[in-house]
């Protein structure tokens, strides 16, 4: 394991010295590659420069030990010595699930899609509910937020939202939340006070570059059509909506955000090469998992993964059985709890599954 954080310390040097040539100025792409990589071995290089420095002092304190007559100043060694040891003990925890193999997708920018599921007009709204949530918490994050295609209906009714999350390690944190997400409430239509429970879906997908997925643009079927919304001054009047057609999965992606129909083209095919690529991911999960389902890590959407109950003032994740009675804070986009929570039992299944079997560690992605 020291070999391996060796290296990564040698690459995280090296990375600082080519991100300080002023001619990686010309090159923008080269040059957020490299900032990416080394964004991502700043916690574990932090890390391993301080056990470094704690094995030094451990050496330091018991060479003291050794050699010190004076009863008292003995004594200060081995509690020096004692306090050490618990301190490399806690960092070499810590630098093991630093070492997990990383998912190639970690230090993407993520695609959401959220859809209204059971619940009627209630569903919509609780759609559009966690869309805020999510938004609030990208802007905690300093995240940037960009709706991609948004199918509303008026009175704050969402039937399906999809929008860009972009920033560091952004599907790193929000892969989690794939899954059904249910909500308990007295709707403002109920004259009766009766609490209904509707859901609505959410699929977290990691954008993708095109020499991530083999998309061949002879098997999709392109069409354009004008697009539609809530009335006003949100209907083009062009026909510049585009649906993209992949007709040996039969994935279907419309976009109609965007005013032209370039723009909506290029918009499309990001989504469609981001939902292929997740559609083969699974494909491989499902070869391997034959036992049991891990809605972690697959977003598996088959049952819910968490509830809002406003009567209780209570929201419930039911993947790791914990609970937050601050409900309003949570669709705030207070929602950190959740995703460390699940982030730390994620590391613990791969460490259960003998995670570090790979020979080296893996950088995220621009590695």
């Amino acid at each position: 394991m020291l070999e391996k954080l060796a290296g990564v310390e040698a690459r995280y040097e090296e990375l600082e010295h080519l991100l300080s040539d002023p001619a990686l100025l010309n090159d923008p792409a080269k040059l957020t590659e490299y900032a990416r990589e080394r964004a991502d071995m700043e916690d574990i290089v932090a890390t391993y420069r301080v056990y470094k420095k704690a094995s030094a002092d451990l050496e330091s304190a018991r060479q003291m030990l050794d050699e010190e007559s004076d009863e008292e100043l003995a004594a200060l060694a081995k509690e020096e010595v004692k306090a050490q040891e618990a301190s490399i003990e806690d960092l070499l925890a810590r630098l093991t699930i630093l070492l997990l193999p990383r998912d190639p997708r970690d230090g993407k920018d993520a695609i959401i899609e959220i859809r209204a599921g059971a619940g009627g007009d209630e569903a919509g709204l609780f759609a559009a509910d966690l869309l805020r949530m999510y938004t609030r918490y990208a802007a905690l994050k300093n995240w940037k937020v960009e709706i991609l295609s948004m199918n509303e209906t008026g009175n704050g009714i969402i039937k399906q939202v999809t929008f860009m999350v972009k920033g560091q390690s952004v599907f790193s944190r929000l892969r989690y939340e794939s899954g059904v997400h249910r909500v308990q409430r007295v709707p403002a239509t109920e004259s009766q006070g009766r609490i209904h429970t509707s859901t609505a879906t959410v699929a977290v997908l990691a954008e993708m570059d095109e020499v991530d997925v083999k998309l061949d643009m002879r098997d999709v079927r392109v069409d354009i059509f004008r697009s539609s919304g809530a009335g006003g001054q949100s209907v083009n009047t062009s026909d510049s909506a585009v649906r993209m057609t992949h007709l040996p999965s039969g994935i279907v992606v419309d976009m109609q955000e965007e005013r032209n129909q370039l723009q909506n083209r290029i918009r499309a095919k990001q989504v469609l090469i981001a939902r292929l690529y997740e559609m083969e991911q699974e494909k491989i999960r499902a070869a391997y998992e034959t036992e049991r389902r891990d809605q972690i890590g697959s977003g598996d959407r088959s049952e819910k993964i968490r509830t809002y109950n406003y009567p209780q003032n209570r929201v419930t994740d039911h993947r790791i059985n914990h609970s937050n009675y601050n409900l309003p804070a949570v669709m705030a986009g207070d929602i950190e709890e959740f995703i460390d929570l699940l982030a730390t039992q994620h590391q613990a299944e791969l460490l259960a599954a003998g995670g570090e079997k790979d020979d080296a560690w893996r950088p995220g992605p621009g590695a």
